[in-house]
């Protein structure tokens, strides 16, 4: 039996699997804000954040349920929801004089046309520029909740609700 062991313990949230070391430091060596993306079953968040010493500084914060001020009716969690979001989220930073930002979606594992690039595109529509492949943006069918409205025979309005999120003022507060 050996004396010395030669295996190292992984950081403790590295082993829950909750951050990727790797990657989260290639995106803050941009230097650049982060478009954070977290995405649960009844959910999306989306953050602007900034790097900062003594921890992250979170510069915008915007949740799928304050879809519901601008009158949005379905789900929170769906592709709809998502791009939504990510619209508002982006008109509150480019509010703030927020142009640019990396999309930073943590763990989750990029799919062509998931709600994590649904967030990415509403926050590209809202004026923000973000590097990105127009190949992995959901199509825009998806995004205005045309299956859904042909399933449930209702009709989201997500249109409306865009215009409403887009005439909004977003100012510096």
């Amino acid at each position: 039996m050996s004396r010395k062991t030669t295996y190292k313990v992984k950081m403790k949230r590295r082993r829950e699997g909750r951050t990727d070391y790797a990657k989260r430091l290639n995106l803050l060596k941009s230097e650049k804000n982060r478009l954070v993306v977290r995405i649960s079953n009844n959910k999306v968040v989306a953050q602007i954040v900034k790097y900062g010493e003594k921890g992250d500084e979170t510069l915008v914060n915007t949740t799928s349920l304050e879809l519901k001020k601008y009158g949005y009716k379905g789900h929170t969690g769906n592709v709809c929801a998502s791009y939504l979001t990510g619209l508002l989220c982006g008109k509150k930073a480019v509010g703030k004089n927020l142009k640019g930002a990396v999309l930073d979606i943590g763990i989750h594992t990029p799919v062509k046309g998931s709600n994590v690039f649904a967030v990415l595109k509403g926050a590209i529509d809202a004026g923000m520029g973000i590097a990105h492949d127009k190949g992995a943006l959901p199509s825009d069918e998806r995004v205005l909740g045309k299956s859904i409205n042909d399933y449930r025979k209702v009709d989201l309005k997500i249109d409306e609700i865009r215009k409403n999120i887009l005439s909004e003022k977003h100012g510096k507060s």
